[in-house]
Formats: C-alpha cells, sequence, structure tokens
C-alpha cells in the first residue's frame, strides 16, 4: 500500500507539542439529533476552545518548530480561521505574525485576528488573492510562509483529532469530515485508515465550491474558476497536488451538499444540539440530510470544525 506524507509516530508526539486547551475536545453521542437524521450520531466539538476550530492544533506544532528554530516572523494566507490559530499561537511564542485575507472574509473572524496582535492584510479578491499575496510577503521579507493544508504540520496537527477518535469507545461506522484544502480530511484520514480501518472515512464539500472533491473523483487536479458557498472556510479552488495524493490514499468518498442543506445543518445543531456553528461544520450533518439511506441504522461521527460566523448572516441562515 502507498504512504500519505503523514507519519502516526509523528502525530502522537505532536501531542505533546499542543497546548492541551487545544486537545481532548468533547465527543458525545448526541441523541437528540438522531430522531431528526435516522442514525445513531456522534459530535466531535472542535469549537470548544479559544479560537474555536480546529485549525490551532496545526499552528501550534508550526509555532513551537519556528520559536524552537529561532524564526520570528511567519505569514499566512486564510480565509479566517487559521489566520486567528496562528495568531493565538505565535503571539504565546513571541512570533511576529501577518495574515492575509480577503476582505470578503467574515467580520467576525477578521476582527479576532486583530484582537490576537497580527498584523492583518487585506485583498480585494478571493482566498486564492490572498495566497499569492502571502507567499510575495514570505519572499519578500524572508520569512516562514505556512500553508495550510501543503504544510505537514497543519495535517499532522488536525490528525490528533483522529488519535482522539480511535482512542474512544464505543466504535463507529463512518467519520464525516469537511473538505476544504484537505489537512482536515487527509490528517483524520491517516490515523482512521492507519488504525481503524474499517471505519468509512467520507468528505463533504459544498455544490459552489467542489475543487477538491472533482479532483478526489477524478485522481487529477481540477480547479474551478470560482467558488460560490457560504462555507467560506471550504471556498479553494486550487488544490494542492500533493495534499490530493493523500486524500487519495484515505478517502472513501467524497460527496457535495446544496447550500439549503448546509444552512438546515446549522438550523439543526442549534436547535436539537445546542450549537452555533459555521457553515463548513454543518457539512457532515448536510450530508447525512442528503442520503439518509445511506446511512440508517448505521454510527456516525461528524467533526464540528469551526464556530467562527458573523451573526447577522448566521440568523439570517437559520431563520434566527
Amino acid at each position: 500500500m502507498q504512504e500519505t506524507r503523514l507519519d502516526t509516530d509523528r502525530i502522537r508526539a505532536a501531542r505533546g507539542m499542543i497546548d492541551p486547551v487545544f486537545l481532548d475536545t468533547p465527543l458525545y453521542r448526541c441523541e437528540a439529533l438522531e430522531s431528526r437524521l435516522g442514525c445513531a450520531v456522534s459530535v466531535k466539538l472542535e469549537t470548544a476552545n479559544p479560537v474555536r476550530s480546529f485549525k490551532a492544533r496545526g499552528t501550534e506544532l508550526v509555532a513551537s518548530l519556528l520559536a524552537g528554530s529561532g524564526q520570528q516572523a511567519v505569514v499566512c494566507a486564510s480565509a479566517g480561521n487559521l489566520g486567528q490559530a496562528l495568531a493565538w499561537s505565535g503571539r504565546g511564542r513571541g512570533l511576529d505574525v501577518t495574515v492575509v485575507a480577503s476582505r470578503r472574509a467574515p467580520a467576525a473572524k477578521l476582527d479576532r485576528i486583530r484582537a490576537l496582535g497580527a498584523r492583518l492584510e487585506l485583498v480585494d479578491g478571493d482566498f486564492e488573492m490572498a495566497r499569492e499575496r502571502a507567499a510575495a510577503i514570505a519572499r519578500r521579507d524572508g520569512v516562514r510562509l505556512v500553508e495550510d493544508s501543503l504544510d505537514i504540520e497543519t495535517c499532522e496537527g488536525a490528525a490528533t483529532i483522529g488519535l482522539e477518535l480511535v482512542e474512544a469507545a464505543p466504535s463507529f461506522d463512518a467519520v464525516l469530515i469537511a473538505l476544504g484544502g484537505g489537512a482536515l480530511a487527509t490528517g483524520i484520514g491517516h490515523v482512521i485508515k492507519a488504525l481503524a480501518p474499517g471505519v468509512e472515512v467520507i468528505c463533504v464539500q459544498p455544490q459552489g465550491a467542489p475543487a477538491m472533491t472533482l479532483s478526489w473523483r477524478e485522481r487529477r487536479v481540477v480547479t474551478t474558476g470560482s467558488a460560490d458557498t457560504i462555507a467560506d472556510g471550504v471556498a479553494g479552488r486550487f488544490p494542492i497536488p500533493a495534499v490530493l495524493d493523500d486524500l487519495l490514499l484515505v478517502a472513501d468518498d467524497a460527496v457535495l451538499v446544496r447550500e439549503e442543506s448546509i444552512t438546515a445543518g446549522m438550523r439543526l445543531l442549534l436547535d436539537h444540539a445546542g450549537l452555533v456553528v459555521e457553515p463548513s461544520a454543518a457539512l457532515g450533518v448536510a450530508a447525512v440530510l442528503e442520503d439518509r439511506d445511506r446511512f440508517a441504522g448505521r454510527h456516525v461521527v461528524t467533526v464540528v470544525c469551526g464556530g467562527n460566523v458573523d451573526m447577522d448572516a448566521y440568523r439570517r441562515w437559520t431563520g434566527g
């Protein structure tokens, strides 16, 4: 069998480098959701931490290694969550953090990046334009560019979620993972396939931002000219070849869901689990809503990956 870029022993060691506040997040059966979804549902809650997303698991590794090597500055492009996480991790280690983001990113995410002490630069285009600008800053200033999903630390940090899943009892049949750049999916997927190969790894992406799913299906990089989804955290258009290679080895399926299913999933998580989540975090529930027969009688885990959302937009989406 081919191997991914990830290493299970490194992932185990990574737990010692990540602030414990981001580890051992809640995992529980959510029975209130089950009558609505027609299957047993467990929630892995990655919003119960200081940056309200899973991203700090990876940025903790990045920042630890940078500080240990004497580097003092770092730059990244972000749809919002990575920037917050890198700002948080860098602040605690004395790193100068610059984040490049789109002006269209949720204001709540941009405000938190600033509040955490990072330098924020905004571009008029989408995430891909922010990625180009961050790379240009790194070249100009000679500083480390953190590239989400390409940098192995971002994947192996996310993979610690997988360790927590496979160590938990009882067992489950499938795990539903939001798919954007691929760090979360390849990280968790690597661990699941290494340690619990009978569990189905299902990646979920919006129909309006399908690049990585189309790439997985065609087994080659497929780019898209635009992205149109409320799930800004997974709205990339240019999959990274090395990340796709990993995804092809660990994902059993990649599915696309409609926008109305995403908002319905957000409403269900609010009404029946008391969770305020961003659209990307509702993708797993959306996948069950669109294909109940597939999941009937099974036990699924959905990774609730982020809770940073503009509240005016949230109320509009959920009918609040």
